[in-house]
């Protein structure tokens, strides 16, 4: 069985839902398995998932560090608020978004209101998930140590927007799945793939 959250998955499984409010929005840092947690989310409702990072890079016609190197940090920080306003307005699925989408306010904004879920990691599992050696334009220097600040600067707004934080370290992402349906009180409407694989939780995102 493919890992759950490998590209042909994320390329399939990034579909429109008709409009209408997310079921979950999905908020962490690079390695908290975002992905991986929200294509099982999405399967088990019968429901699209989508990225806003990925929204980004389609609208850009580029990727995120060709963003950041051409246009700079400010021009993708606009064109990820205007992705997140667009998925919370249109996209009645599972929603994942950036890792910094919630430094702006106006975004902390739209979010109130939603199913906002915190995926909550520690350096070590985002490590081997993801790895810090891809191109990652605010880890440049020193990943980890860049990680960490990060995190601190970034976990008091996860925790703001956040209805339920959920820890992800070790774990599968249907047993994280599960605790969010839990914690949210959804009721399952189709489903979930039967071949579980039982590995923890491999992260695909390139969520900044």
């Amino acid at each position: 069985m493919a890992d759950i959250g490998d590209a042909a998955d994320i390329e399939t499984a990034h579909i429109e839902d008709g409009g209408g409010r997310p079921l979950v929005v999905l908020v962490g840092p690079p390695g908290a398995g975002k992905t991986t947690v929200g294509l099982v989310l999405a399967r088990t409702h019968g429901v699209g998932f989508r990225d806003t990072d990925t929204d980004v890079q389609e609208r850009a016609g580029k990727s995120i560090p060709d963003i950041f190197v051409d246009e700079g940090e400010a021009r993708f920080r606009e064109l990820e608020h205007q992705a997140v306003a667009e998925a919370l307005a249109g996209h009645a699925g599972v929603l994942a978004l950036g890792g910094g989408a919630i430094l702006d306010d106006a975004t902390r904004v739209l979010l109130k209101g939603h199913r906002v879920v915190f995926l909550e990691v520690d350096l070590a599992d985002a490590v081997k998930r993801v790895g810090l050696d891809a191109p990652r334009p605010l880890l440049m220097g020193n990943p980890r140590a860049r990680w960490r600040e990060l995190m601190e600067q970034r976990r008091p707004l996860y925790t703001e927007v956040a209805a339920v934080t959920v820890n992800t370290a070790g774990r599968t992402p249907e047993d994280v799945a599960a605790e969010i349906r839990v914690a949210l009180g959804l009721t399952e409407r189709t489903a979930p793939d039967s071949d579980r694989s039982g590995q923890t939780m491999p992260e695909k995102d390139v969520n900044r």
